[in-house]
């Protein structure tokens, strides 16, 4: 097998449309060094010739570059030998979008699928020697606006609407927390694989008996050809890598085994349980010659999704049940890391992954908008233990369903079920992101609706579910997001977009018990990003919150399309705090509202997990966990990678053991939430305080903690003044989770000066003490430090240590809520 990676010596330039196209891929002229795989904006980019779109308004000067139509061109040698094998393909993983290929100046294919992955024999089309390949890439804005005229104007949010015809990456197009940024090129791998035969799928659809004790691993090998002098050898590893099982198979082009695994080790969700992964690995053997191989990891687990009746209220529950354990899938909405999708790395991947692991997370929904992620966040997220509600990609519009446009999404759905439903981590299929609620806004669905209005209605309940049961049937497929119901906003079935809190009547954020759902699939609260995000993409002249650049570093619109993101964040930030004087108090106040709307929202939600029979609310998936640019949005992590407050209030909130208080109409409600599989006795301290810190009581009480539910306690009266309430509940003599109310709004009250003391205790650790109740204590540096808490509530004589896990030496600014200004404590002292 010859394996060539067509990477290296690429070139590219605009397409002169005064040439014929012949005369222009062979005219000298304007050719630049390309990155294959890559896109003609992250080359343009690296070579200075287009400035950087995320600084300042940049955007609105690079988006020539997407409107224009770009050429590429690369010469590689091919050896005789290779043209000997019985087939020669040309690969190509993925092609940005609208791609004429000429090989030795015949054309080869035309693609218009940047999810597809092509694969073409081409043998006849080589020679030995030097050969040359020649893309043309057309503008997906000229051609989408061209299809847009042909078929006709469809309603879509966000983004110029002939998107709706373009299968290209969604959010490209713009939305409401990024910018306009149409890349083009081959923005996947490019390779030449000659062969005689080859591994070319295997499946391994694994399932666990109902009583945990049996796994069943069958294993479908489909080959390239038969081929009576080779062999199939597949072995079933252990976790560590030990052969448990054997099995020798004749090369057939279709070739399986099936082995029987006792007792064997299940693979759990993130805080429920460990992730061991078992791994098939399959070799094509030609005498004592490896012809081909390939090795699938997977992950053996009993995953079902439960709707049955919630007692005492309407509709069914939508509960995630893993190994037979139900638990509140606790979580967050993803979105491409960036718009250059080449400069994602793996190490990336993992950064942003692993914080999602840090926060108590559960479930990752892969969002309708973007991508198809890589292979390597599938991998980390089943390393992880992050289960994935994996959207196909169409996202707010009213997409259309004639028969080459079917044909397209046929082959992208039928690929990328084939690549990833091995994962252990994959939980779910969804056929679109707000399809189902833009079609009921136009009256195309719903009561009342006329659905022959709905073309797309085809894709999401006939040809996307015809092949996931085809291809992947034991998963559950579920039509769209949200979905459920009389309309895509019932409560009571299926899944929901809860957006009355920032979007539709802008409702307090303290009111988010009110707009639950079985389970709530998104939901947030703006925020800046850090400091030094803002900084870095910020001209100095223009570092204060009412700036040019400030402003339109948030994407957020309104119904009719206009930018309102900075007035509806206006009015949570009037509604709650103080006003802002500068640029930094503006980013802590922001953070802090969107800190505080997360520890309603989760605490509230989870609340609604109540037991066997009475899983009102099963999920919560925050909108949205990153950012791909810098930018104000709902992300609880920036683009830098600085966890905003809503981070570590969200991580208390899904901890295995939380603490829930609530203040309702002079009682202090107060509850437990356990993700634990077992009942625990443990301690539960309560305490209350003036405003000035004169503690008014403390009441210690022994608890029973009830398993993966919520423990309702017996409610206390509070007094008709303001004062501040604090629980903490101690397990084998430690503080394992905590909680504190405060009086609100905010706004109206003077909390005395906490008299915050802060001391190095270590090289990168911190002890915080207060003399006084303390509200939103938050330790700021110019990198992502990744401390283990922060955005802390501290009672009156209380000291905290924190540690950070990438300090390295940084200066820490503190600040709290109504403080004066921050608190800079110097350079942690090293080590004696």
């Amino acid at each position: 097998m010859t394996h060539l990676d067509l990477h290296a010596d690429w070139q590219l330039k605009p397409r002169n449309p005064a040439l014929p196209l012949s005369d222009d891929f062979a005219s000298p002229d304007g050719w630049l060094s390309a990155s294959v795989p890559g896109t003609v904006q992250q080359d343009l980019l690296t070579q200075g010739r287009i400035p950087d779109p995320y600084y300042g308004i940049n955007e609105h000067d690079v988006q020539w570059v997407g409107e224009q139509d770009w050429l590429y061109r690369v010469t590689f040698d091919v050896h005789e030998a290779t043209l000997h094998e019985e087939y020669v393909r040309l690969y190509f993983g993925g092609l940005d979008t609208f791609c004429t290929v000429w090989l030795n100046r015949e054309e080869v294919l035309r693609s218009e699928n940047m999810f597809v992955p092509r694969t073409l024999n081409v043998k006849q089309h080589l020679h030995a020697g030097r050969n040359i390949l020649q893309l043309l890439f057309e503008s997906p804005l000229r051609v989408g606006r061209a299809l847009e005229a042909q078929h006709g104007k469809r309603a879509a949010w966000n983004g110029d609407k002939s998107r709706l015809y373009v299968r290209k990456a969604q959010y490209h197009y713009g939305w409401d927390w990024g910018p306009v940024l149409l890349t083009t090129g081959p923005w996947k791998s490019v390779e030449l694989r000659a062969f005689g035969n080859a591994i070319e799928d295997v499946h391994v659809p694994g399932e666990v008996t109902p009583d945990l004790q049996t796994a069943f691993v069958p294993v479908r090998v489909q080959l390239t050809q038969d081929d009576p002098a080779q062999r199939l050898v597949v072995e079933l590893r252990s976790p560590v890598g030990e052969v448990l099982q054997r099995a020798e198979l004749p090369a057939s082009q279709t070739a399986g085994t099936l082995f029987e695994l006792p007792r064997p080790q299940l693979w759990y969700p993130n805080t429920l349980g460990e992730q061991p992964l078992y791994s098939v690995q399959v070799t094509l053997w030609h005498g004592e010659k490896v012809v081909d191989a390939c090795c699938r990891r997977i992950g053996l687990r009993r995953l079902r999704v439960v709707q049955e009746a919630v007692h005492g209220e309407p509709g069914t529950s939508f509960t995630f049940e893993v190994n037979n354990v139900p638990f509140f899938a606790g979580g967050a909405n993803w979105i491409p890391d960036d718009l250059l999708l080449n400069r994602i790395t793996p190490e990336r991947y993992r950064e942003r992954l692993t914080q999602a692991q840090g926060a108590n997370m559960t479930m990752i929904r892969v969002w309708g908008g973007g991508i198809y992620e890589p292979d390597v966040f599938y991998d980390i997220c089943d390393e992880l233990g992050l289960l994935v509600w994996q959207d196909f990609m169409f996202g707010c519009g009213m997409y259309p369903a004639y028969e080459g446009f079917l044909t397209s999404v046929r082959a992208e759905a039928e690929a990328a079920v084939r690549r990833l439903r091995h994962h252990p981590c994959l939980a779910l299929w969804c056929g679109n992101n707000e399809d189902y609620a833009i079609a009921e806004s136009v009256g195309a669905s719903g009561p009342g609706g006329d659905e022959s209005r709905f073309d797309a209605r085809v894709i999401y309940e006939d040809l996307l579910p015809e092949v996931c049961a085809q291809l992947d049937p034991a998963r559950t497929y579920w039509p769209g997001s949200p979905w459920g119901g009389v309309n895509s906003a019932d409560p009571t079935v299926g899944d929901r977009h809860s957006w009355e809190i920032w979007h539709g009547p802008m409702a307090p954020y303290q009111k988010y018990a009110r707009y639950e759902a079985r389970f709530v699939s998104e939901f947030g609260l703006q925020s800046a990003p850090a400091l030094s995000t803002l900084h870095a993409c910020t001209p100095e002249r223009e570092r204060f919150p009412e700036s040019r650049t400030i402003t339109h570093h948030n994407k957020a619109t309104g119904p009719n399309g206009e930018g309102d993101g900075h007035r509806r964040l206006a009015v949570y930030l009037a509604d709650n705090l103080r006003a802002h004087r500068t640029l930094d108090e503006f980013v802590y106040n922001t953070q802090f509202v969107q800190g505080e709307a997360m520890r309603y929202a989760y605490r509230d939600f989870r609340a609604r997990f109540e037991g066997p029979g009475k899983y009102a609310v099963s999920g919560a998936l925050v909108w949205q966990l990153n950012d791909c640019w810098p930018v104000t949005s709902w992300a609880i992590i920036d683009s830098q990678g600085f966890e905003k407050p809503a981070y570590y209030t969200i991580k208390r909130e899904l901890a295995s053991l939380s603490v829930g208080l609530r203040l309702n109409e002079g009682e202090l409600e107060i509850w437990l939430s356990s993700a634990r599989t077992m009942a625990l006795d443990a301690q539960l301290d309560v305490y209350v305080y003036g405003l000035d810190g004169t503690l008014a009581l403390h009441e210690t009480r022994d608890v029973r903690v009830w398993p993966g539910r919520k423990t309702e306690l017996s409610a206390r009266c509070a007094s008709g003044v303001p004062q501040v309430y604090f629980a903490e509940l101690t397990l084998n003599g430690e503080v394992v989770a905590r909680a504190a109310e405060f009086p609100e709004p905010f706004k109206f009250y003077d909390f005395p000066h906490p008299e915050l003391q802060v001391e190095w205790v270590a090289e990168n650790a911190l002890r915080l003490t207060a003399r006084k109740p303390t509200k939103g204590v938050w330790l700021d540096t110019d990198c992502p430090a990744h401390w283990d808490d922060n955005f802390l509530d501290l009672r009156p004589g209380e000291s905290r240590t924190v540690t950070a896990r990438a300090l390295n030496g940084q200066t820490v600014r503190v600040r709290f809520l109504n403080a004066p200004e921050a608190l800079t404590v110097s350079v942690a002292p090293k080590p004696s």
